[in-house]
């Protein structure tokens, strides 16, 4: 039995939504689809196992068959990667399709196309891998169904006719395919849960992975519970993680040790202790080691001769704006009316660098998390909470030591001057999101102390009020002027839930509000790290630790293009400014237009490619340091150094070009490899914030019953379609097969679109319901 995302099959036991979508209304644009959403929770069990033609182990009598070809030499690969013969790259395996995988192309806009376990020859997800390209005759035929579906939905063929050098036309075209035959770096942690299965006379059990990437698993008996062979069923709804130890050619299996049992399948600790561990984020307690780098004794104070290096800003009207949770508070903001009109505006960041001294086992410890993780319960710290939530974090009537960027701004915006430094300041406040929030939608009202808890006799509420009214004025004029430059920003939805401190399952959740206040902090935040980025740049040209936002995938794009063209849509792509003004312009006057835009601003998420850490010493050509959402052409992380290594190495690199630190101890090389471990982390941590969501809705759901919510398709296939559950901002797959609500389907294509006819069974009538679907792919 071949693995697939809508084949439910026995296995280790995994939290899953499923969807009954039954009609609400019917449809007055067949563009828009409301639908009744009956989420429920249940548990399924996968066995997770590969086609039975890749599972043979013996050919003939007593020898084993080769699963996998055995990897090139370490020589060959390299000589082959420099005549161009091989190609290195990232390997991507799809979630939904266990059997396609990827890796991106150097030669044209079409990922280099790997089918099958064995084109993948061991390699899991993420690992970087050296390929072969095979032979043309063997490469794919990717058919247009229709022009609007993206490449996972398109249609494959094998291209058999001999000699046949170009690609074809008319909606098709020839995908390079290739093979793994080396891995240079496994990425992949090669640590997965999922659940066991004993079989008699055998020496081992089985271990199938929750994963449906990573292969089946053979694990000694001895590693499972003593009782395991004499009661397995015991143990069939419990978690384990277990780690890949070896995987041979000869097996479609691997090799592997069980680590920890985890616990049972659904429940908060388990599921996410197994998330923390197969994405590699360290969870663990800091060495003795590292704990001796921080300051002694306590209660810590600031050195008188610290002190005197320092700008004293402790009597300004400095005060921190963030989540009304937040412990790690590493930003703060003040602005002062000048006598000539002008404003002085200092964002205050910080100084982690002077706490985290290079090559030190603290040091070596941030370097290695490279991040804070964030869940929806818990935060795993890059720091030692000492540092993170007391020393460096900026809490109010606490002298702290800071990095601060301070410049004179007219009303407008417009900088006339500015300064860097190291700084010595004093919150006299800290304000939440909604205190600010509530202070610039009542401007001419007094607060009172106890309104918004803040009691400061040097500083009183109504100068934080004018100070927070002035930079949000300014923060107005400065956002109108990136907007006007053309810059894009895709809003996605994000869940905030509330939680029960004693059981600590969600209570409820909600879409998280971005408001004027969240606005005014990230326009200053964005200000200092632009001014960062170029500061740094002009000292240290070779040396800068940057942040670049490669441009969309073309292929993608292009798609993208063409179905908003079919639906009459009327987008422009050709720059970030301009697909946002399309957006901003797709409001519409019926009542699907907010969803509408909800699901094409996810549909243009999806073209995106992540922001990445460079070092400017490695990458030669400047066009590819741009930042295309910002549409700037340097950018850098400078603000948040208690939760981001690499902020850490941009203070340091700015310390030294003000010759107040000492210079940064790295190579380009090092900074750049650092980079990359930065760019890795951060990929996974944001992962983990997904999949911990996932977790605490499906638990919601459960335990709250079946959810009423609209919903809008965003793509159709031909046994299923996604849909985007609008206020949760979930995206969801529904198989026709498994709703149990229909009567039956049928797929056809009208044109270069395709439409599902869906025929539901009515509740109380004798005649089904008749519903088609158009493709829309977004819409």
């Amino acid at each position: 039995m071949g693995q697939s995302e809508s084949t439910m099959s026995k296995g280790a036991q995994t939290l899953n939504l499923w969807h009954k979508i039954t009609l609400k209304s019917p449809p007055k644009n067949m563009f828009s689809l409301p639908f009744k959403l009956l989420s429920e929770i249940f548990f399924t069990f996968h066995y997770q196992l590969f086609p039975a033609d890749k599972c043979k182990s013996k050919r003939g009598r007593g020898l084993k068959k080769q699963v996998f070809e055995p990897y090139m030499t370490v020589e060959d690969v390299s000589h082959g990667l420099k005549r161009g013969e091989l190609i290195q790259g990232q390997l991507r395996i799809n979630p939904k399709k266990y059997h396609e995988a990827f890796i991106p192309s150097p030669y044209d806009k079409w990922d280099i196309f790997l089918e099958g376990v064995e084109a993948r020859n061991r390699a899991l997800n993420g690992d970087i891998v050296v390929v072969e390209l095979l032979p043309q005759e063997q490469w794919k035929v990717i058919t247009y169904d229709h022009l609007s579906q993206n490449s996972k939905s398109l249609k494959y063929e094998r291209q058999w006719s001999e000699g046949s050098s170009t690609p074809q036309t008319n909606e098709k075209t020839l995908q390079k395919t290739a093979k793994v035959v080396y891995i240079v770096e496994k990425k992949h942690s090669r640590a997965v849960t999922g659940s066991l299965k004993f079989f008699p006379d055998k020496p081992f059990a089985l271990f199938s992975p929750v994963d449906h990437r990573v292969p089946r698993i053979n694990v000694p008996l001895s590693d499972c519970p003593e009782d395991f062979n004499i009661r397995p069923e015991v143990y069939a709804n419990t978690l384990f993680i277990c780690r890949i130890t070896d995987w041979t050619a000869d097996n479609a299996f691997a090799q592997g040790r069980l680590a920890k049992t985890l616990g049972q399948a659904g429940e908060i600790e388990p599921e996410t202790e197994g998330i923390l561990t197969e994405h590699s984020v360290d969870f663990s307690d800091f060495t003795p080691e590292v704990l001796e780098c921080l300051p002694q004794p306590r209660p810590w104070c600031i050195p008188p001769e610290e002190l005197e290096k320092r700008k004293d800003l402790r009597r300004d009207c400095i005060f921190t704006i963030d989540p009304a949770t937040a412990r790690d508070l590493d930003d703060a903001l003040s602005c002062k009316l000048l006598p000539d009109g002008n404003f002085e505006v200092g964002v205050h960041i910080a100084d982690v660098s002077y706490f985290v001294k290079e090559n030190t086992a603290l040091d070596e410890a941030a370097s290695q998390r490279a991040t804070s993780v964030y869940l929806v319960q818990q935060v795993v710290p890059m720091l030692p909470r000492l540092l993170c939530e007391e020393l460096c974090s900026l809490n109010p009537d606490f002298d702290r030591l800071t990095f601060s960027v301070i410049w004179k701004l007219t009303p407008e915006g417009k900088i006339l001057s500015e300064w860097f430094g190291r700084s010595v300041i004093r919150s006299c406040a800290k304000l939440s999101y909604d205190h600010a929030q509530s202070m610039i939608e009542a401007p001419e009202k007094l607060f009172s102390p106890n309104e918004l808890q803040l009691d400061n006799p040097e500083h009183p509420i109504d100068e934080i009020h004018e100070a927070v009214l002035r930079l949000h004025s300014i923060a107005q004029n400065l956002r109108r002027q990136r907007i006007s430059t053309g810059t894009l920003k895709l809003d996605q939805v994000k869940l905030s839930f509330n939680i029960n401190k004693e059981s600590m399952m969600p209570n409820s959740c909600s879409v998280y509000e971005y408001k004027d206040s969240n606005r005014l902090v990230e326009e200053f935040m964005l200000l200092a790290n632009i001014a960062t980025a170029h500061h740094i740049h002009r000292k240290f040209p070779d040396l800068a630790l940057l942040r670049r936002h490669p441009p969309p995938k073309t292929k993608m794009m292009e798609e993208l293009k063409e179905m908003c063209s079919q639906l009459g849509i009327d987008i422009d792509l050709s720059s970030p400014g301009a697909l946002q003004e399309s957006l901003n312009n797709l409001t519409g006057k019926d009542e699907y237009s907010a969803a509408r835009k909800a699901v094409l601003t996810h549909l243009c998420s999806r073209p995106m490619q992540m922001a990445l850490y460079f070092c400017s010493g490695v990458l030669k050509n400047e066009q590819l340091f741009k930042h295309y959402a910002l549409n700037i052409p340097l950018y850098t992380h400078f603000t948040s150094p208690i939760r981001r290594y690499a902020d850490i190495i941009v203070h340091r690199l700015l310390a030294s070009s003000l010759k107040c630190g000492p210079h940064l101890q790295l190579s380009a090389q090092e900074v750049e490899k650092q980079a990359l471990h930065c760019n890795n982390k951060k990929m996974l941590a944001k992962r983990v914030w997904e999949l911990s969501s996932e977790l605490f809705f499906g638990l919601l759901v459960r335990e709250s019953g079946p959810l009423d919510s609209a919903a809008m398709v965003m793509r159709v296939l031909d046994q299923s379609f996604d849909v985007l559950v609008i206020k949760y901002g979930v995206q969801k797959r529904v198989y026709c097969k498994a709703t149990k609500s229909l009567q039956s389907f049928r797929y056809h294509q009208v044109g270069k679109k395709s439409e599902l006819t869906l025929v539901w069974l009515p509740e109380n009538q004798d005649v089904p319901v008749l519903l088609q679907i158009p493709q829309t792919n977004g819409a």
